[in-house]
Parts: C-alpha cells; sequence; structure tokens
C-alpha cells in the first residue's frame, strides 16, 4: 500500500469514529486542538499527520492509534 492510500485509509477512519460519536469536524478540531480545515484535510488523505496530533485525535475519538490505523 503506498503511503497516499494509507492516507486516505487513516482519514476514513477518523471520519468514521467522528461521525458514529455524532461529532463535527469542527468540534473535533477544537477538541485536539486544531482547524476544521486541518482536520478535513486528514480525513481526505490530502496531508500527513504527526504523531501528536494522531494521539490527540485518537484520545479525543476515545480510541487506541492503532484502530485507526487499517493497514
Amino acid at each position: 500500500m503506498d503511503t497516499t492510500k494509507r492516507r486516505e485509509a487513516l482519514g476514513a477512519a477518523i471520519k468514521t469514529r467522528r461521525v458514529e460519536q455524532g461529532l463535527s469536524q469542527e468540534r473535533l478540531a477544537f477538541m485536539v486542538g486544531s482547524s476544521k480545515a486541518h482536520i478535513w484535510r486528514i480525513e481526505k488523505g490530502s496531508v500527513g499527520v504527526g504523531l501528536d496530533d494522531l494521539c490527540r485525535i485518537a484520545d479525543a475519538l476515545d480510541t487506541k492509534v492503532s484502530e485507526l490505523m487499517p493497514f
């Protein structure tokens, strides 16, 4: 699996968890100290995610980082 596909898979997993929990992109961004635009780019797979950001996202979604990485 190439980098683009990994980013897309990670973004889709984050979006799925976010939607399941009834969170908007704006609310998730607030919870992790980011911007709505950055969350949107992560969910679309158009940017890479640093470990610190990924951990904050996982914590906000009450999940493990490994559960957001289906690859």
